[in-house]
């Protein structure tokens, strides 16, 4: 069966975070003939302007929520604005209860959180957008970490909760429409689409290297030294209130401060520190995956394995180096 899907713009909509998409699609259709069909959609009707300024022409909202089978918000600096288009969130609302999978591209993540739709589940967003989204959004379980997530559809008492995807950054959209084209026509689709577009079928890591968390380790940063003394020193136990003596706060003032400034909590920011660590050791050969997880302070390979999952997708074993 075709797969309609309506892709959701809004005024300054990055065009990249539709083209990267709409690319993914498109040569899974010239694979796998009647797989895709879209439209494009708004509640700024007939034309959006982009963040490029370059008009694009749209349809209405479907009134009818039964027309698309996977419904997709695009990202960009127009999101805020977004987030308060009533309109828009309430259409996003009602066609979550019509069976249709729910989607978003990068920054698009916060349209679906200010619809209610990522309520008590995991999402992640562009990096840039992790502190605002964490403070904006506290019910969501942000993974900021990861190039997309997939919530499975299941029921929260009477009420089905959707499928829904997010991505982080444009490009991390092409990642997640390639597990999507997976997912409905084959891996071999997939790697079809992602070998016409240059890309690796599953690219390994997060977005840890593009983060702000990687400024505050410079000594310039509000945690600079701090961050620079957990990272010399991942093997111990650095409870929050050791972390706040060392930087001259009281536990509560600290973990606040530290939240504001990173957009998320001191256990997270040693976590992907530790994470990052791990990585960079099973990449560079190292023999003992026993020995790397005693390292970098997760005590043994399976609370390892765990951050690794909860934070890159993938477990240890996918970064080890072969020769």
């Amino acid at each position: 069966m075709t797969c309609r899907i309506a892709f959701v713009l809004f005024p300054g909509f990055q065009q990249l975070d539709l083209a990267g998409p709409m690319a993914v699609f498109e040569v899974a259709l010239l694979a796998q003939p009647g797989s895709y069909s879209w439209r494009l959609v708004s509640s700024q009707a007939p034309t959006v302007r982009s963040s490029a300024g370059v008009d694009w022409p749209v349809q209405a909202l479907p009134r009818q929520l039964g027309e698309a089978d996977l419904v997709m918000v695009i990202g960009g600096d127009g999101v805020d604005a977004a987030c308060r288009d009533t309109q828009l969130t309430r259409w996003l609302a009602r066609a979550s209860q019509s069976g249709a999978r729910i989607a978003s591209i990068c920054s698009g993540s916060l349209v679906l959180a200010a619809a209610g739709l990522l309520d008590q589940r995991t999402a992640t967003t562009h990096w840039s957008r992790s502190r605002q989204f964490a403070s904006e959004f506290p019910a969501v379980q942000l993974q900021p970490d990861r190039i997309y997530v997939r919530e499975p559809a299941r029921r929260r008492g009477p009420r089905p909760l959707p499928e829904l995807w997010t991505s982080a950054g444009m490009t991390a959209g092409i990642d997640l429409c390639l597990a999507l084209v997976a997912r409905d026509c084959g891996e071999e689709v997939a790697r079809e689409a992602a070998r016409q577009l240059v890309v690796e079928r599953r690219r390994s890591g997060g977005q840890s290297q593009f983060s702000p968390l990687l400024d505050l380790q410079r000594p310039e940063g509000r945690f600079g030294t701090l961050l620079e003394h957990v990272r010399r020193h991942l093997g111990q136990d650095h409870r929050v209130d050791e972390l706040a003596a060392r930087a001259c706060m009281s536990p509560r003032h600290f973990a606040r401060c530290f939240r504001e400034e990173t957009g998320m909590t001191p256990a997270h920011a040693i976590e992907r520190l530790r994470v990052e660590a791990a990585r960079a050791a099973l990449e560079g050969g190292l023999p003992s995956v026993q020995r790397i997880a005693e390292e970098c302070g997760f005590g043994n390979t399976e609370r390892m394995r765990r951050s690794f999952q909860r934070l890159l997708g993938r477990p240890p074993a996918a970064f080890r180096r072969t020769v």
